[in-house]
C-alpha cells in the first residue's frame, strides 16, 4: 500500500524531511542530499495532486533550498555546498531533540492533577480620558492601516506559477543524455537543450551534464554554438581507447 502525504501529519518541512530520513534510513549527519532532494519532491508532488498546497509555501521554499543545495554541490569546487548541507544537518538534529523532548515531557504529565480556578469578573473602566490633536489621530490612524496591510499573507495566486510548474527528475534526463549518446557516440551540446520543452526541462538537463561529466561519463570540448559532448562509458566495447 502506497503511503500518502497530507500537510497536516506535519508541522512543516523539517518534519517532513526527518520522516523521510527515518523512513529511508539516511545518515542525519551526512545526508546523501541528491537521493533527499529526490524523495522530498516527490512528496511535495504528491501533496499538490491532493490540492493540499495553498497553506504550504514553507514547503516550496525548502524545496527551493534543497534544489540549490544540490545545484551547488555539483560544481567543481562546492566548499558552499557544504556548509549549506552542514547547516540543514544541524537544523534536523536540532529539531530531532526537540521532538524527543517533547515527548517526553508528555509523557510526564500523564496522572498529574490539574487545578484550575474560576474566572473572576473584572470590573474596568474603558473611557478614554485623553485629548489628541486631529493630525496626530490622523497619522495613528493612516500608521495602524499601513501596518496591518503589510501583516497580510501574499494571495494564493502568487504561488500559483511556482507551485503548479512540472517538476522534471534530473536522472530521467541523465538516462535521456545517455541514450542519446549510445546512439551517435558524438552529438552537440546545444542539441540536448534545444529539445527542452519549458524552463523546468532545461534546468533538469543542464543538471545532469553537470553531473555526467562529474562522474567522468561523457567529455566536454568547444565554445558556445560549436561545443560538443562524447560519451566516456562503453569505449572499451568498440576496442577504442
Amino acid at each position: 500500500m502506497e503511503i500518502s502525504y497530507r500537510i497536516a501529519d506535519f508541522e512543516g518541512p523539517l518534519d517532513l524531511l526527518l520522516h523521510l530520513i527515518n523512513r529511508h534510513k539516511l545518515n542525519i549527519h551526512d545526508i546523501p542530499i541528491f537521493d533527499l532532494v529526490e524523495q522530498y519532491i516527490a512528496a511535495v508532488r504528491e501533496m499538490q495532486a491532493n490540492d493540499e498546497m495553498d497553506v504550504a509555501s514553507d514547503f516550496v521554499d525548502m524545496a527551493s533550498r534543497l534544489i540549490y543545495i544540490k545545484t551547488v554541490s555539483l560544481l567543481p569546487v562546492h566548499e558552499e555546498a557544504d556548509e549549506l548541507k552542514k547547516e540543514l544537518e544541524g537544523e534536523l538534529i536540532e529539531y530531532q531533540e526537540c521532538k524527543l523532548i517533547a515527548e517526553k515531557l508528555s509523557q510526564m504529565t500523564d496522572g498529574f492533577a490539574y487545578f484550575v480556578k474560576a474566572p473572576e469578573k473584572i470590573e474596568v473602566d474603558k473611557t478614554y480620558h485623553n485629548s489628541h490633536e486631529v493630525f496626530e489621530i490622523a497619522t495613528a490612524y493612516m500608521y495602524a492601516v499601513g501596518k496591518g496591510k503589510r501583516r497580510l499573507p501574499p494571495p494564493e495566486d502568487s504561488f500559483k506559477p511556482i507551485v503548479q510548474r512540472r517538476i522534471v527528475p534530473v536522472h530521467a534526463k541523465i538516462s535521456y543524455v545517455m541514450r542519446k549518446l549510445f546512439q551517435k557516440r558524438r552529438m552537440k551540446l546545444q542539441s540536448l537543450y534545444e529539445a527542452s520543452a519549458d524552463r523546468s526541462e532545461l534546468v533538469a538537463t543542464f543538471l545532469a551534464i553537470l553531473q555526467l561529466a562529474r562522474d567522468k561519463k561523457i567529455y566536454i570540448d568547444g565554445e558556445g554554438a560549436d561545443t560538443q559532448i562524447t560519451a566516456l562509458v562503453g569505449e572499451n566495447d568498440n576496442g577504442n581507447q
